[in-house]
């Protein structure tokens, strides 16, 4: 499935729930023999990699209601699991879950956390 947005701000994106936005990471096109392989086959390969631009807030948690304890107050916060993942990491995923996006003429993925299989984390990559 492919979205196409027109708008230039990639910092009012939110991601809900357990959802991660994912520039891709093509790979180089040419195999160690030498052949140059179409987007085509890339793009049908199970695996993808990519580097972590967004993530939402996490899993949400029930709502913990104690009645026995009227005198609590019964806030309306939702609580949160956070996820694994975070800005910059390169993260390698499962193709079929992903959902492709266009936006500034660029490729993102959407794809739920269940569906990333690993990070690569670079600590020293933005310092």
């Amino acid at each position: 499935m492919r979205l196409s947005i027109d708008r230039k701000e990639t910092g009012k994106f939110f991601m809900i729930g357990d959802k991660v936005l994912i520039k891709p990471k093509y790979p180089n096109s040419q195999t160690k023999s030498g052949l140059y392989l179409p987007p085509a086959v890339r793009e049908r390969e199970k695996l993808q990699s990519g580097y972590v631009i967004k993530t939402g807030p996490g899993y949400p948690l029930p709502a913990q209601t104690e009645e026995s304890e009227a005198w609590k107050k019964k806030g309306d916060a939702v609580h949160y699991i956070p996820l694994q993942a975070r800005k910059g990491d390169l993260a390698v995923y499962l193709q079929d879950a992903a959902y492709e996006i266009r936006f500034d003429d660029e490729n993102y993925m959407i794809v739920p956390h269940s569906a990333i299989l690993m990070f690569i984390r670079d600590e020293g990559l933005f310092e």
